[in-house]
């Protein structure tokens, strides 16, 4: 059975009606969240479908218990998912179909799908959700023809893209527009709405409401920034700026999309030579890209109309062959997935400048053999999880809130199916999805 938001809410006071008078509730809910993790390799059965494997985060342990019907089948070669910031509804993009399907998150954790649409290019690789939960951005390699073939030869790959949806009411895809960037588009992060002083209002700071003006005044303004693994003659971050009602995209101070003999060539700010992920802070302040081939991490500061300036002493040194990079939600603390290593490096954010201090504690956690991506549980901010690809395995870690420092949840790393590569964590409908300050 599934809930909507104000059964959810319904249920939660009946809850606590029933303690309140006494009345012995049947029982307990200790799920914190869910985890789901794609899975590239197909499932059994004989289709070349990858599938979905999902998990309950148990409250007080953080350790993962499969859900009955799990793992859930999906397209070929599944890369990428996320969940809409109200927990309802989960997201997969499938690389080889170049398409993405919505499920329903059930309040038992369960996903049913709803629909599958397909992306406007081809070769889909990653995807943000705005904090709005209005928009749904996928970026992809190769753009298509007239008839919906990819524009690209060995000689002369991509250009790509980035495909922007409308998220209905009910959490489906509308009509989606496309943005052409440059060749090889390999991920994407959408910033929280950043307010900047305005008289009329009064509203200023970060981490501003949802709800307000929308307009693109310097009111209210939402960033999204892509990374473009094959740009010439470096590696770039792209810059740009959401309209608030349609989602499009405009080019940031710093990020120039152009188009020579045909083909789109965008030009940004510097980010290595094989730049593989990449981060926001949650105050919109500090944009973080791993770059796996040089073994180091990029820091920027967020300036004036999104544009981007390189922190001092940036790049960092990290594990080797970084693939993964995330933010704790409260702005503290950053985490680097070593797919070589095979570990996650903590690093505390210096509040003022955002430069990552060091490690935090004495060495980086060891996790499964070649971590992929990374999460945090957006209820408490307690419990990380990455996807391990080479052993097939899903690590659960411990965060402790004031140092930053991870250890091992008890019988971690947890059996997943085959290739696992990429993992997100979604609060339970029965939990507040913010974060519980330290």
């Amino acid at each position: 059975m599934k809930l909507n938001k104000i059964g959810r809410g319904a249920l939660a006071a009946i809850v606590s009606l029933a303690m309140g008078l006494g009345i012995t509730a049947c029982s307990r809910d200790y799920t914190l969240a869910y985890v789901y993790v794609t899975n590239a390799k197909p499932l059994a059965g004989g289709s070349n479908d990858g599938g979905v494997s999902a998990y309950a985060v148990d409250y007080q342990e953080g350790s993962l218990t499969p859900l009955a019907d799990s793992p859930v089948t999906v397209g070929r070669q599944p890369v990428a998912l996320v969940s809409s910031p109200d927990g309802l509804n989960l997201y997969v993009v499938n690389q080889d179909d170049s398409n993405v399907m919505q499920f329903g998150i059930g309040t038992d954790g369960k996903l049913y799908l709803k629909n599958t649409v397909n992306i406007t290019g081809s070769t889909p690789t990653s995807v943000a959700i705005d904090a709005a939960g209005k928009f749904l951005y996928v970026a992809f390699t190769y753009q298509l023809d007239a008839n919906g073939q990819q524009l690209y030869s060995p000689a002369s790959p991509g250009p790509g893209g980035v495909t922007i949806f409308p998220i209905n009411s009910d959490g489906g895809l509308g009509t989606p527009s496309t943005l052409d960037v440059g060749n090889n588009p390999v991920g994407l992060v959408v910033s929280r709405p950043l307010c900047t002083p305005d008289n009329s209002s009064g509203v200023s700071g970060f981490n501003c409401p949802l709800s307000g003006s929308t307009s693109n005044n310097g009111y209210l303004n939402t960033f999204v920034y892509v990374l473009d693994q094959e740009a010439f003659p470096n590696a770039t971050v792209l810059g740009f700026t959401q309209n608030a009602s349609t989602g499009a995209l405009t080019p940031a101070p710093g990020t120039v999309i152009t188009t020579v003999a045909g083909k789109t060539v965008a030009t940004g700010y510097s980010a290595g030579t094989t730049p593989s992920a990449i981060a926001i802070d949650p105050s919109t302040r500090f944009v973080y890209v791993t770059d796996e081939a040089a073994n180091q991490l990029y820091g920027y500061n967020i300036q004036t109309g999104g544009a981007l300036l390189a922190m001092p002493n940036s790049p960092f040194v990290t594990g080797q062959f970084p693939v993964g990079v995330t933010v704790d939600p409260r702005g503290k603390f950053l985490y680097v997935a070593n797919y070589t290593s095979g570990t996650i490096g903590a690093y505390a954010i210096d509040v003022a400048s955002g430069t990552p201090v060091g490690s935090v504690g004495s060495i980086s956690t060891l996790v499964g053999t070649g971590p992929t991506c990374i999460s945090i549980e957006p209820a408490l901010g307690r419990y990380v999880y990455t996807s391990n690809s080479l052993d097939n395995t899903v690590s659960a870690l411990r965060l402790n809130a004031s140092t930053g420092a991870l250890t091992q949840v008890q019988n971690t790393p947890f059996p997943t199916s085959g290739l696992p590569s990429c993992v997100t964590a979604v609060a339970n409908g029965s939990h507040p999805n913010q974060i519980v300050n330290p």
